[in-house]
């Protein structure tokens, strides 16, 4: 018999009717999922942002790292080591800053590099000591020593992890979730050994060199606010113009603090 409906009781007393014969076969509804729009720079605009990091100031005595509670530590760095958190050259320029765009990107998504960012355990060392990566980026741990190392990072807005590797053991790799500057990572082994982790939604981010040099390329032009930040000396920021395909410099000298 076509068209004959039998009505069902269900557990909440409500009633749905099942109907057998002439029955709706219109075709399923299809989702439709939003594409996340990113934005890429125009290359015939992209720019440039460079500079330099200067201290100026009584520069600081290297202080002499304790390694001796871990002979393989000592043997592994090759000699004596040195406290690492103020790094400065001959000629007054500051390594191991972290330079970023801190202002003025502000609606544009950015895709994630597909590339992982390395942090090597090596000589009782993080290597390099100031790393940035982006959000959702795979940051990629190794340990190239021949001791057991321990890689703790203490962020604020992401997700606090805390793993030992052994020598010679896979890497290790993790993703953060959210912006953070900037998350200090430590061993728990090893208590001399530090680092530091920039994580940016954005690709416009570097770290000055042993000469104190930074560059940060295929800027699209605009108005930006630009930080550095020390580990030991704080942050500075400054405005700067960046024109199509052109190189716009922005300095900054950080001064030593008074004990």
């Amino acid at each position: 018999m076509r068209g004959i409906c039998r009505f069902i009781l269900v557990a909440s007393f409500g009633y749905f009717c099942a109907c057998s014969g002439s029955q709706d076969k219109s075709a399923p509804v299809k989702e439709t999922v939003a594409k996340r729009s990113y934005f890429h720079v125009d290359p015939s605009t992209a720019a440039v942002l460079t500079g330099t990091i200067r201290f100026t100031g009584k520069r600081p005595l290297r202080k002499p790292v304790d390694l001796s509670s871990d002979p393989a530590c000592v043997k592994a760095h090759g000699g004596a080591a040195y406290d690492e958190s103020i790094v400065v050259s001959g000629g007054g320029k500051l390594a191991n800053v972290f330079v970023y765009i801190k202002g003025g990107l502000d609606g544009r998504s950015f895709e994630t590099p597909a590339t992982p960012v390395t942090m090597d355990q090596h000589g009782c060392w993080f290597h390099p000591r100031v790393i940035g990566v982006q959000t959702a980026q795979i940051l990629r741990v190794t340990n190239t020593d021949p001791v057991a190392h321990n890689i703790h990072p203490l962020p604020h807005d992401n997700r606090e992890w805390n793993h030992s590797q052994g020598a010679d053991a896979d890497p290790l790799e993790h993703k953060f979730a959210r912006p953070e500057v900037m998350i200090p990572v430590k061993c728990n082994i090893h208590s001399w050994m530090h680092a530091f982790i920039g994580v940016m939604a954005h690709p416009y981010f570097a770290v000055s060199g042993d000469d104190g040099s930074f560059e940060i390329q295929n800027v699209p032009p605009g108005d930006y606010v630009v930080e550095a930040w020390q580990e030991k000396l704080g942050t500075i920021e400054r405005n700067v113009t960046v024109a199509a395909s052109a190189t716009a410099k922005v300095d900054f000298t950080f001064s030593a603090k008074e004990n």
